[in-house]
């Protein structure tokens, strides 16, 4: 986006409004989870505050049809409500206080600990940010959450009292009056109440009107009842996982490190490099699996194509919230670059891809909080969608991470105990079923959400049918 130009936009215009305008041009980089916030909420509601103000009356005509013509482009409010609950998925996950992410800082609450992400440009939230954050989660009911961003919304508008910001949808008295049912509903009475005075206070002075005063919550101590006060909790997520670091083959000597060909003369002259990552279940990474061209192409290829992820539930795929990003679907005829990717997957794995054995390229892109909850790849009930394949269910899988991260996005296995990093254009390679067929329980992962950065990964899913003399079954029928 570039700075309005010409004298049909900008002459005229009072100082300030220019300075204004010109604040909303601020850096795009949505590395940093507070710029990707900001950055969709200038889209979503500053821009348009700004554009259809009574300041902006002598280039009104200008500026709205300009806004007009790219208005079906620009973040929607399911964006900006999803920009908000990445945040509060960040501050569950990685154990942040709200406070310290206001202030552009990505520390674990109460620890001396360095920060998890430091980025090269210090960026902060505002009071009507928080609000909004706070908002979604009052809104839905989470006020786990709707408490600890509405006290910080709170907390900036008492410093900023008395300024006219016309851009802030929200006040210091819409965020007494939200955060005094929140702290109701959370079983806080005395300090709901302590709050409410607070409100009047503020409320009965001349800097707000009547008319505009919320007060849609007044009678709440008569209107509900007690047993419908939710318990608070943060997000549930593997947070213990996601934050710890990776062992070092040093404390765990049965892992290893070995040039492999599997017998495969494709490997034979580029012996893969392979990492056991664990024993049981088995958990392999492959590095250099794929080279930075590579990588790029397979984004462009699915670029194009992203739509937003959806699971299996029941016999039916739908989007959900415990899982957050967009994926595209490659055949090995799209590009010679997915043909040759395939190619090696088959080598390194021993296992045959050709249809129906195995399921399209999947590539998937997370973004800004962008995660995956606990799961199994592999299908828990003969009703799933992956059994119309008539292959049986997936065997194994391959993830390749085909971007870097700064912050966040391991893969964590549950009940293995351990979390893999992201390794760009490494792949990742875990067997989803046992040698006598049962789904393997150890293999329960989630993807943490991205903290900074943008991943990228492709996923082949191998199914057990055309397996049968690849991997065959063991003698012993509990393997």
């Amino acid at each position: 986006r570039q700075t309005p130009r010409g004298p049909h936009v900008t002459l005229g215009l009072p100082c300030r409004f220019y300075e204004k305008v010109r604040a909303l041009h601020q850096d795009a980089s949505v590395d940093n989870p507070l710029l990707a916030f900001g950055l969709i909420k200038r889209l979503h509601s500053d821009w348009p505050n700004v554009v259809y103000s009574d300041e902006a009356a002598e280039n009104a005509q200008a500026f709205q049809a300009g806004f007009k013509e790219v208005e079906q482009e620009l973040p929607g409010a399911e964006d900006l409500d999803g920009a908000a609950r990445a945040l509060m998925r960040l501050q569950d996950v990685y154990a942040l206080s709200v406070k310290g992410m206001a202030n552009g800082i990505f520390q674990r609450a109460g620890t001396s600990c360095p920060p998890l992400y430091s980025p090269s440009r210090h960026v902060s939230l505002s009071a009507d940010d928080c609000f909004h954050v706070g908002k979604v989660a009052y809104d839905t009911g989470d006020y786990y959450h709707s408490i600890a961003w509405l006290e910080e919304a709170a907390s900036l508008f008492r410093l900023s009292y008395g300024s006219w910001n016309p851009e802030d949808r929200s006040s210091l008295e819409d965020a007494l009056d939200h955060l005094a049912f929140s702290y109701f509903m959370a079983g806080n009475i005395s300090h709901a109440l302590s709050l409410s005075k607070e409100f009047l206070h503020y409320a009965g002075t001349p800097t707000r009107s009547c008319a505009s005063a919320p007060g849609a919550r007044w009678g709440w101590q008569e209107r509900v009842p007690r047993s419908l006060i939710p318990a608070l909790s943060p997000l549930s997520h593997p947070s213990w996982l996601c934050l710890s670091p990776q062992p070092t083959l040093e404390h765990l000597p049965h892992l290893s490190c070995s040039y492999e060909t599997n017998d495969s003369p494709y490997l034979l002259l580029q012996p893969a490099r392979k990492e056991v990552v664990q024993v049981r279940p088995y958990v392999a990474l492959f590095h250099n699996f794929i080279s930075d061209a590579e990588a790029e192409t397979i984004k462009g290829l699915a670029g194009p194509w992203l739509q937003r992820s959806v699971v299996a539930s029941g016999e039916k795929q739908q989007k959900a919230e415990y899982r957050i990003s967009k994926s595209a679907w490659l055949k090995d005829t799209a590009d010679p670059v997915v043909r040759a990717l395939e190619q090696r997957i088959a080598a390194v794995t021993g296992l045959d891809l050709r249809p129906p054995y195995a399921e399209y390229l999947q590539v998937v892109n997370y973004g800004l909080g962008g995660h995956y909850e606990p799961h199994f790849d592999h299908a828990t009930s003969r009703k799933s969608p992956l059994y119309r394949m008539k292959s049986g269910n997936r065997i194994a899988t391959v993830m390749i991470y085909l971007s870097a991260v700064e912050a966040g996005g391991s893969t964590a296995f549950i009940y293995a105990n351990i979390s893999v990093p992201v390794v760009k254009n490494a792949a990742l390679f875990w067997w989803n079923l046992r040698r006598n067929g049962d789904g393997d329980e150890d293999t329960l992962h989630a993807g943490c959400p991205v903290l900074a950065g943008d991943k990228w990964v492709a996923n082949k899913w191998i199914h057990e049918h055309g397996q049968e003399f690849r991997r065959p079954c063991s003698t012993d029928p509990q393997d």
